[in-house]
């Protein structure tokens, strides 16, 4: 999912109960969830990096303690250097006779070490749960088990989380100001109750998500556009609607797509439109695989199509200049990566992959001279 949501998703594990245990409670959760994404600074190397180690060791089941326990260490060096602060303002504070350092000398709230490393445990293991429900997946058992898991039934940006997310923190700051106008005792944890409700019901929308999805499959196994053998099938949500889905079969020729609607129960399908038929594997096309940016993509893409686009200069990077002595006996040709997992209409390209280059911002792209490497790029990078 994206940051976001990992972020307003720790608060809630902090404010649900855990900031009632120790100090620091909801900052830590929130540190926590987000952590794994540490990894995006692999993009610093180049996009092919960054695509290699994203959801990488970060977000396996061995991380997790390691980043509990980094995230703990991290906050409780806030709390000493905040109590030193405190001894020396209370000490300044006595030394000078303020008649508020008896309040000034009140204890913080202790910290529990147990229950902090508990709540970012809970915390780092929510964003490989919450990364694990979308259609790009984690591989939690890395490098041990290199495979991608993906529900593939959350899309990665859910507009209904944030509204959850919004309740839990709007309703108690609105509740906090009436009370405030009729003279309430302010209580010290308020919105648990609301912080509750929003994994409450971050659940229940993943649980009909879940069953929609089976049910999409199911429809599909059933009604089959593609009217031929299917080698495998799969569904990708889209936002908000938890009852459609776009649609990908595989046959031995070409892929078909289609727009499910599991609350009408329809499937539609325009073979004209929406059949892409695999493309030829051209020794262009054979020498890409072998690149880095190949290899990394082909592991990652489960629905990668590899096509030879001939001549046609790549989004963010300029075609090869060959030499004049070699132009005449050498070529270039381009070489797009594609996953139709991230090739429908809500992402803003199109059902045929490679027809519009760069609409697609996980496609990749790469120069092959004489069959070498001559350029890589991904999403309008260029690879150095």
């Amino acid at each position: 999912m994206e940051p976001v949501t990992h972020f307003l998703t720790g608060a809630c594990i902090g404010r649900a109960g855990f900031n009632r245990k120790t100090a620091y409670g909801t900052l830590a959760a929130v540190l926590a969830a987000e952590a794994a994404d540490l990894d995006i600074f692999w993009g610093l190397a180049g996009p092919v990096e960054e695509l290699k180690h994203h959801r990488g060791i970060t977000h396996t089941v061995w991380a997790v303690p390691v980043i509990a326990g980094v995230v703990a260490g991290a906050v409780g060096l806030l709390d000493l250097w905040r109590r030193r602060q405190k001894r020396t303002r209370d000490l300044t504070a006595s030394s000078q006779g303020d008649p508020l350092v008896e309040s000034l000398k009140a204890p913080p709230a202790p910290l529990n070490w147990g229950w902090l490393y508990l709540t970012c445990v809970v915390a780092a293991l929510s964003h490989i749960l919450l990364d694990w429900t979308n259609n790009y997946g984690v591989r939690p058992f890395f490098p041990l088990n290199a495979r991608w898991y993906a529900g593939s039934f959350m899309f990665i940006a859910e507009p209904i989380l944030w509204g959850l997310f919004f309740l839990a923190f709007a309703m108690p700051w609105l509740l906090g100001l009436a009370d405030r106008e009729i003279g309430a005792r302010r209580d010290r944890f308020r919105g648990q109750g609301w912080a509750i409700f929003a994994l409450a019901g971050m659940l229940v929308l993943c649980c009909v998500r879940w069953a929609e999805h089976a049910h999409a499959l199911a429809m599909l196994g059933i009604t089959n556009p593609a009217s031929e053998p299917v080698e495998r099938m799969a569904a990708e949500p889209f936002p908000v609607n938890p009852f459609r889905w776009h649609a990908i079969l595989e046959t031995a020729d070409f892929y078909q797509t289609a727009e499910i609607n599991t609350w009408a129960g329809s499937v539609d399908s325009d073979p004209e439109r929406t059949v892409v038929y695999k493309p030829a594997d051209t020794p262009a096309v054979e020498a890409a695989k072998r690149t880095a940016l190949g290899q990394v993509y082909l592991d990652w893409g489960t629905w990668a199509v590899v096509r030879d686009l001939g001549q046609e200069p790549a989004p963010g990077m300029d075609p090869p200049q060959l030499p004049p002595g070699l132009a005449k006996t050498q070529s270039w040709t381009t070489v797009e990566f594609t996953d139709l997992r991230f090739d429908y209409p809500v992402l803003g390209t199109r059902s045929e992959p490679g027809r519009e280059a760069g609409r697609s911002p996980l496609a990749g792209w790469v120069y092959i001279v004489d069959g070498q490497d001559a350029g890589e790029a991904m999403g309008g990078r260029e690879e150095r």
